[in-house]
Order: structure tokens, then sequence, then C-alpha cells
């Protein structure tokens, strides 16, 4: 559905390339990541990623200026490289580029090659990656990020190890966390990237850490193009972005896809293919929590019914909170998105319900004056929807600002998917136990002709 015929966004609903960069580069292990553009590109990425994760967010910037523009950057970016060294001491940088440096044409390859021969770096990696604010979105920047890194490391195939790639998408701290408990009841050897499940969530220190402890090593990073499977946590991203497919392509990797697990429906396709491709039964631990969401189901789908919701996100994000929505009686009036995905549109009109993508919250907002649903999902950018309407939100994705503790939220597996339907169906009974009576004198009352 064409949103419009301006190319304009009011109050976007996505973010930039760099940005998704940014955060797959804090799930690898001791990395630093310097912008290649203007001083308030790292601003911005900072201000997001510290105000939704609640941690202490180092990104460099080579402050390209007037002078840089006009005359290239390339001076810019060997300081601000040398100067990420002395003070972090990283054993991976991963330069992104931004518009500026993307306009002027920048060839960041060339420059740090240059700067590595020049300065005999030979134990730090340095990793460009293009990621043009307006090339996309910050989901596309995400996953191509990932697929640039996974390249870097494994141009030459690596030695068969058994292990199975699980490549996840932006999820929560708490989300990692659980789907490193399900890898380990399964007992299978893994490769998980990017992790941030530690960078980004750390536990309090008295000594502050530059680069915090976590994220994935590199040494198993090398080692993903001899692994016997890559699991890929999304239906709907590009294949050009996908880490998957390239380890499919170049190194003969079999790429299995699935939904992020929330819910009944994509955590069961998360579980039969970790069990189809290490030949184990299920867990008989993670029956038991399959059977406490359906108990959970059967409790509250009474008053889900009738139940009607409007949400925005991530494409993947989205995806999944409207199975979770139409399995459990809830209808989802819109599904919306900022990123241009044809395969988000296709996947989610498949399930009958109203695919917006490349769409802003002037947009959204409108259908939702238009549609007036019980409650929205979503991120916190669609708050002003919440205050203009006055209709609950219910939070997640990234990013969230205006509450605490996003990054510890789990809505992944069985566990997690039921926690998030009770958040929903209980938020439906608030607003039912809080309107039911005015309702009921205005439709049986006022409407007799009594005063």
């Amino acid at each position: 559905m064409n949103r419009n015929y301006v190319n304009l966004d009011v109050n976007p609903c996505k973010m930039c390339m760099p940005m998704g960069g940014s955060l797959a580069f804090k799930g690898i292990e001791s990395s630093m990541v310097l912008m290649h553009g203007s001083q308030g590109c790292s601003t911005y990425i900072r201000r997001h990623m510290a105000t939704h994760f609640n941690e202490p967010v180092d990104i460099a910037s080579t402050s390209l200026s007037e002078n840089g523009t006009v005359y290239g950057g390339s001076r810019n970016l060997k300081h601000g490289l040398m100067n990420v060294i002395k003070l972090y001491n990283p054993k991976v940088i991963g330069v992104l580029t931004t518009c500026l440096a993307e306009t002027i044409g920048e060839d960041i390859g060339r420059i740090i090659e240059e700067f590595k021969e020049k300065k005999d770096i030979r134990n730090i990696d340095i990793i460009p990656v293009n990621t043009p604010g307006y090339g996309a979105s910050h989901f596309e920047g995400y996953f191509h990020t990932m697929r640039s890194i996974i390249e870097y490391y494994n141009r030459k195939k690596a030695k068969p190890n058994g292990k199975v790639n699980i490549i996840i998408p932006n999820m929560t701290c708490a989300d990692i966390r659980e789907i490193k408990r399900i890898l380990r009841l399964f007992h299978v050897d893994y490769v998980l990237m990017p992790d941030f499940s530690d960078t980004l969530d750390a536990p309090y220190k008295p000594d502050y850490e530059k680069i915090p402890e976590g994220g994935t090593r590199i040494d198993v990073i090398k080692n993903m193009s001899g692994a016997r499977a890559t699991i890929e946590m999304s239906v709907s991203i590009d294949d050009r972005y996908s880490p998957g497919k390239y380890l499919e392509e170049e190194h003969g990797v079999p790429l299995y896809r699935c939904p992020i697990p929330i819910g009944i429906r994509n955590t069961d396709w998360l579980i039969k293919t970790l069990s189809g491709i290490t030949g184990k039964q299920i867990p008989g631990s993670l029956a038991v929590e399959r059977g406490r969401l359906l108990d959970a189901m059967i409790d509250s789908h009474k008053y889900n019914g009738e139940g009607t919701v409007a949400i925005f996100g991530d494409p993947e994000t989205v995806y999944a909170v409207t199975s979770l929505c139409l399995e459990n009686g809830i209808t989802p009036l819109i599904a919306a998105t900022g990123s241009k995905n044809l395969k988000f549109r296709n996947l989610i009109a498949a399930k009958g319900t109203q695919a917006i993508d490349g769409t802003d919250f002037e947009y959204v907002h409108e259908q939702v004056k238009k549609l007036r649903p019980h409650l929205l999902i979503g991120n916190s950018d669609g708050k002003i929807i919440r205050e203009k309407e006055h209709i609950p939100l219910i939070r997640i994705g990234f990013p969230i600002h205006d509450h605490i503790g996003a990054q510890r939220k789990l809505f992944a597996g069985y566990r997690g998917s039921m926690r998030f339907l009770d958040d929903i169906t209980n938020t439906l009974l608030d607003l039912k136990n809080e309107s039911y009576r005015q309702k009921l004198y205005s439709e049986f009352f006022c409407r007799q002709g009594n005063t």
C-alpha cells in the first residue's frame, strides 16, 4: 500500500544504516566502532543506544567538516583510526560510512589499507562497511554489517567443525540469553552472532571498562564457513544483505530461515529446525514450557477475542508480533515498518493483515485515528500516537527511550511468549475494566433519552 506520493518522511518509522551497523559490531568481541562522517552522526547513534540499553556506549567519529568534504576525508579517517587504537586498544575496528562519506565517494577500503601499510598494523582487524544513511534502514544495516564481518573472516572455507551458526536479528539481551539456553538444552555446539547480551547488558563493576567483556569471539567467527548449517532468524531480509546466504553460496553451508521465536508457531519452527539439524529429540523441559504457553493461551483467549492492535517497528519484530496476535485471536489492523521490504509486505498480507512498508509515523497515526485499535505494539517512537489518541502502547523493539529495562525484557521462546501474551491480555483487561461502565451508561441509559 502506498502511503502517499510525497518523497518525504514525517517522524520516520526507521533509523539509518549506521545505527544497525553499530549494534552489530557491539556484539563482536573487543570491538570498537569508528564512524566516518560528521560528529552528529556518532552522537545520534550513541544517544539512541545508551538510552535504550542504559549502558555507556562509545562510538568514535572522524569528524568530517567542510574541509574534509571538499578535499576528501582520508586524513581524518587515518587520524581517527590511530586515536581509537591508542585510547581503546581493540582487536577489531568497524569503520562505518555515513551519508556524507558516501556522497563524496570515500574509498574507505583503500584508505584503511594505506593506513595499515604505513603504520604496520598487523594485530588489529579493521573492517570497512559501507552504510550510507540513505541506502536503507537500520534493519538492513544490521544484517549487511554482519555479512561484511563474516565475509572478512571467511574468505576461505574453514575445516568442517559440526557447529551450527545462529544469526540473530535485533533482539533484547534477555532474548539472546534465552536462545543460548535453548541451544544448551539441545547440547549443540554453536556460533551465535552477534552476541551483545553481555556487552550491552553488563553487570555492575566498580571500575569502568572502555570495551566491555563479551561478544562473539573472533576465532569462532573464522570457523563459520565450516559449520554444518546456519539458522538465520529472518524471513524478510533481502539475500544481498543476508549473512546466511553468503555462507551458503560461497562455502556451501546449508541455510535454514525462521522468524523470531515469538509465539507458539514461530518457537516451534526454531525448535523443530534445531531438532532436524542435530538429529536430537526435543528436550522434555521445552515440551513442558510449551504446555505452559498453551495453557496460558487457553486462559486468555476469552479476553483476547475482541482485541485489535496496530503494530509497528522492524520488519522481523512486526512479523513475529503479528503471528503471536493472530494465533491468540487478537486482530492486527495494521502492521507497519519504515523499511522498504517486499518480502515483509507479502508475508503480512498472506496473514490477512494490512501491511504497510516504507512508511512513517505520520501515516501510521492517520491509520490509527481511522481504525481505532485497542492497543499499540511497537517501540517508544510511537508514544506520540499514544499521547494524542489515548491508546495504550506495549513496548517492544528498538529504540525504547521512555522506559527502562528494555534490554532485560524477555519475548522469545515459550517462556518469553507467555510473558508477552500476559502483558497484552492484561492491558486489554485494564481497558475493559476502566471503560465498560461508561460504555454501558452511554449505550443503554443515555440512548433511551435519560439524562
